[in-house]
């Protein structure tokens, strides 16, 4: 699910937007983890900073059901991931249903931790830059329920500038904790290029869905 700034824009925006849709789709992706990949575009901001969703909130829950009866989808292995918008909504889909989802990736979102208690029963994989003024304290906040409730956390600060490879070593060693949710954040000053006027969460995004071995513990897990 996409962010806000790609709101009511042509469908292309929201597909390639940080590559956190067509990602999956790839042919290496597929090839690893067939699958069915759904990315709704939404013409209207679904849910802000106030934590109200729109009717679209409810919407997108309807949505997968019906897609996955369509086409015959393991309902056991439903994932969902978003960047800042689509992130709040994938954490909000997962406290109002938490038998929907196996696993989400979230990446720059956030939500009230007074309402988090739920996901401590989730698999989640978090991916935020230190320096999101915003997105980062609110899912540190976020852990910290999780961890209240005696859910193991793995926890992590990664250079957003490294290779593939330091990457995939990254990866390999919070997979190696073996813990249901993963938080990884970006040292602060690493996610934004050289020059860029970009913030720090919207960079988040370009470096979070090129890294493989997150998706790949995603689509490996199930209710």
């Amino acid at each position: 699910m996409h962010d806000a700034s790609v709101v009511n824009v042509a469908t292309e925006g929201p597909l390639v937007q940080g590559l956190g849709a067509v990602c999956w789709a790839s042919p290496e992706d597929q090839t690893r983890h067939e699958s069915f990949v759904l990315a709704p575009e939404y013409g209207s901001v679904v849910i802000d900073d106030t934590y109200e969703p729109s009717t679209l909130f409810e919407a997108t829950a309807n949505l997968v059901e019906s897609v996955t009866r369509q086409y015959s989808i393991d309902r056991n292995r439903l994932y969902t991931t978003g960047q800042s918008m689509g992130a709040m909504m994938s954490l909000g889909l997962n406290i109002r249903y938490p038998d929907l989802f196996a696993a989400a990736f979230i990446v720059a979102g956030q939500w009230p931790e007074t309402q988090a208690a739920p996901l401590a029963q989730k698999k989640l994989w978090i991916l935020v830059s230190a320096d999101d003024t915003k997105a980062y304290p609110g899912e540190q906040a976020i852990t910290e329920v999780i961890q209240d409730q005696g859910t193991q956390v793995s926890t992590a600060l990664w250079d957003g500038r490294s290779t593939a490879a330091e990457f995939a070593a990254d990866v390999r060693s919070m997979k190696a904790q073996r813990t249901p949710v993963n938080f990884a954040a970006f040292e602060a000053g690493t996610v934004v290029p050289s020059g860029s006027t970009t913030s720090a969460h919207m960079a988040t995004w370009q470096v979070a869905y090129t890294i493989p071995g997150i998706r790949d513990w995603i689509m490996r897990q199930s209710l």
